[in-house]
């Protein structure tokens, strides 16, 4: 999902549980002025904003900065738990959208804090969300944000391979279709995204490739569906950039289903 809404609106404190999402599901574009965590009990969610996208399977906590415009979209049917961090706690955190690993801690506490409907105020709730902050402070990021394009011309290459991102295209050929050179093309790539054509394509299968493992898609499988000539070089790819193998970030990712 790259759209966002043209007039994005303002959204007050909404309930700490969404109804469940279904696969595909879209949430329009918003902004509020506190900041926001977002956790997938199960599913997953997709948060896109004007400079990036981010991918949150289970087990994951997903930090929306105040005032920061963001739209997304469900993977899976997908149980949300929002939980709004005060602008001066938000300060702590990083300044733009965020994916964090959650420890056992940190979801007890996030999990505990949204599902016991204590006062916000009380001391319990405080102790709780300092908790939340203080492991999410020392919680390591997924290094896979995908920037996106403002071009128009490069927003139109980026957009067809949101829509197939197994597609075998060659950048010459993508140009051809939206109306752009090769060599254009290339320059925009590494002037505006500051990588090369061939790393954005991987680095969107990668992301898509933690949503189809979460999802409990096999290895093979996953490496098929997504463009990978053999399943050696998806794992190759997918170890350099996640940190892990596809087949122990598809175990961990079940365990915590």
């Amino acid at each position: 999902m790259t759209e966002l809404a043209a007039e994005p609106t303002f959204s007050t404190d909404g309930p700490a549980v969404c109804e469940p999402l279904a696969h595909g599901e879209d949430i329009a574009a918003h902004f509020h002025d506190f900041g926001q965590l977002r956790y997938a009990v199960s599913g997953a969610l997709v948060t896109t904003t004007g400079t990036g996208t981010w991918v949150a399977p289970a087990n994951r906590v997903n930090w929306v900065p105040p005032y920061f415009v963001h739209s997304s979209r469900s993977y899976g049917e997908t149980d949300v738990r929002l939980l709004r961090v005060p602008a001066a706690l938000a300060e702590r955190l990083p300044a733009e959208p965020s994916v964090f690993v959650a420890s056992a801690l940190l979801r007890e506490a996030y999990l505990a804090l949204v599902s016991d409907h204590d006062p916000a105020g009380s001391p319990r709730a405080r102790l709780l969300l300092e908790v939340v902050i203080t492991e999410l402070v020392r919680a390591p990021q997924e290094p896979l944000r995908l920037p996106e394009p403002r071009d128009a011309r490069l927003k139109a290459v980026t957009d067809l391979l949101h829509t197939d991102p197994a597609s075998p295209a060659t950048l010459a050929e993508l140009g051809h279709r939206t109306g752009s050179s090769e060599r254009t093309l290339s320059r925009l790539f590494g002037s505006e995204l500051s990588m090369s054509f061939h790393q954005w394509r991987t680095l969107l299968r990668i992301q898509r490739a933690l949503l189809e493992l979460a999802n409990g898609t096999s290895v093979t499988d996953t490496a098929m569906r997504l463009g990978w000539a053999n399943p050696g070089s998806f794992i190759e790819a997918f170890t350099a950039l996640v940190g892990q193998t596809p087949g122990r970030y598809r175990a961990t990712a079940r365990a915590a289903r």
